[in-house]
């Protein structure tokens, strides 16, 4: 039997507001993502993922929702969206879109209903006196809890504007398994479902142990058991829809063997795996993930990259007096994940080699948790710069000519270009282009395991079939496993030897 399309796809992020802007206003939109759906097929990946597009205050970044039946008219309309769909189909890109179902925002008409004292028991209201109701904080700093005039407090993980529904009330399942009948009647093939693992929280919302806080599963706040209830149903939803239709979890756990919960033949068909994006730049921390992960017997999904995390370029090269390192780093560690098994999640920029942008004026910052640290947070503007796309100024091809973006571009980001880069064999989105393209030609012959070769101490060595697969992690070249022939590899590979910070996929007899 053929796999499911999603057990070996790439699939790739796009940050609406900061892909690419047709209407002029420095926003991206839907119709600048179908504008530019030719360049992501000819990238070489097999879908996109949409951050939110729904009606929003976007306090969040349209994490926020108002409404989960239509599209924000900073996006554009209902009508892009489907015209965005049929091409991207048309092009052989399936799509995905992102859900939110742990809040909503505080302008959504349940919970304005709610400040008016009608059907509270949709959110998780309690009273509390002029304290909390208990000692829980946001995740974006401060108390998750806001007291309104009337006394009562309300429940917000994230920001004041995002309060938590209340997942024990039959309302919020069934307004969620409309939503999913929704897009999924507009041709989505699947869902990304933001902080997957939360939703619930403990019976009577008790305060948290110390170290007990962070996104992990022993905590009354997330993953709690009843959780998987949701997903249960939702699947079943998913699979009464043609075309193998799909969810991939955010979920944040102590252990792939509590992810491995979540992606049981009745559940999720995927989770990211974010213990690959935490691990510093370590052949001993790459060989611990993937063998934790493979160990799980589900199907991997492999993320080095996204709208919340700083981009490896910087992440890999933070303190080295060479900022190529970064670089170099970034490209090994992507042709490293594509030669797993499983499927793989890029961030629009990434096949760029975009660095964080750190210098961003703080009247520019909009991340809301920028704002409630005070300043003393950067948060995650800077991975979500609008893409340069052509020119040598900005807007750099994102609007049109003479429109300021949303966030400002730095100057550099001229040599970075999508159009720069078409144009040269060496660049960033060559390379990723050529790995995409093998990666392709060659899954349908790979297994879903790999061997571990022996290896010099700081690299890691593996096959997959007739592909080998090595990363050297360390600061001095290592003789490479015997091979018939280099595939790619992420810089020059020369009498068998891998330099530092390099990668290479080898043809093995």
């Amino acid at each position: 039997m053929e796999a499911p399309w999603w057990r070996e796809a790439v699939v790739y992020e796009i940050y609406v507001r900061s892909f690419a802007d047709a209407s002029g206003d420095g926003v991206g939109d839907l119709a600048g993502v179908r504008q530019r759906l030719p360049y992501l097929a000819e990238l070489g990946v097999d879908a996109i993922w949409l951050a939110p597009f729904y009606r929003s205050p976007m306090a969040d970044g349209g994490y926020d929702v108002a409404d989960y039946r239509d599209v924000d008219p900073l996006f554009g309309t209902l009508t892009d969206f489907d015209a965005m769909v049929a091409d991207a189909h048309a092009l052989g890109l399936r799509v995905i879109v992102d859900i939110v179902p742990n809040h909503s925002s505080s302008a959504h008409p349940w919970f304005q209903a709610a400040l008016r004292g009608e059907g509270r028991e949709r959110y998780l209201f309690r009273e509390g006196g002029t304290r909390p109701p208990n000692n829980w904080q946001s995740v974006f700093g401060g108390p998750a809890w806001t007291r309104l005039p009337d006394g009562q407090w309300y429940l917000h993980l994230f920001d004041p504007s995002q309060p938590d529904f209340n997942w024990r009330n039959p309302e919020v399942h069934a307004e969620f398994l409309d939503v999913l009948r929704f897009w999924l009647d507009r041709g989505v093939d699947g869902f990304r479902i933001d902080v997957a693992m939360g939703l619930y929280k403990a019976e009577g919302l008790p305060d948290t142990p110390p170290g007990k806080q962070a996104f992990k599963a022993e905590s009354p706040i997330w993953g709690r058991p009843e959780v998987h209830e949701v997903y249960r149903q939702w699947r079943k939803v998913l699979d009464s829809y043609p075309g193998e239709r799909m969810a991939v979890g955010e979920v944040w756990t102590d252990s792939a063997e509590d992810l491995a919960l979540y992606l049981r033949p009745d559940e999720l068909h995927q989770s990211f795996n974010f213990a690959w994006l935490e691990a510093p730049w370590s052949a001993t921390a790459f060989k611990t993930v993937i063998d934790d992960t493979l160990v799980t017997g589900t199907a991997p999904t492999w993320v080095l990259s996204n709208h919340d995390v700083v981009r490896p370029v910087t992440r890999y090269g933070e303190g080295l007096a060479n900022s190529t390192t970064g670089l170099a780093r970034a490209k090994a560690a992507l042709l490293t994940m594509l030669a797993l098994p499983g499927s793989a999640y890029l961030y629009q920029g990434e096949e760029l080699g975009l660095p964080e942008v750190k210098e961003l004026p703080p009247e520019a910052r909009q991340d809301p948790i920028f704002a409630r640290s005070g300043g003393k947070i950067p948060g995650r503007d800077g991975c979500r710069v609008p893409l340069p796309w052509s020119g040598i100024t900005e807007p750099f091809g994102f609007s049109p000519d003479g429109v300021d973006p949303w966030l400002p571009q730095p100057f550099e980001w001229a040599a970075l270009t999508a159009e720069r880069q078409s144009a040269d064999p060496g660049s960033t989105l060559a390379f990723s282009r050529r790995a995409l393209r093998i990666r392709r030609e060659l899954r349908a012959s790979l297994p879903g395991r790999i061997t571990w070769l022996d290896s010099p101490e700081d690299a890691l060595f593996f096959t997959r079939g007739s592909l080998t697969c090595a990363v050297n992690c360390g600061t001095d070249p290592v003789r490479l496993p015997p091979y018939e022939e280099v595939l790619i590899s992420s810089a020059p590979v020369d009498d068998g030897v891998l330099p530092p910070d390099t990668a290479v996929w080898l043809r093995t007899p």
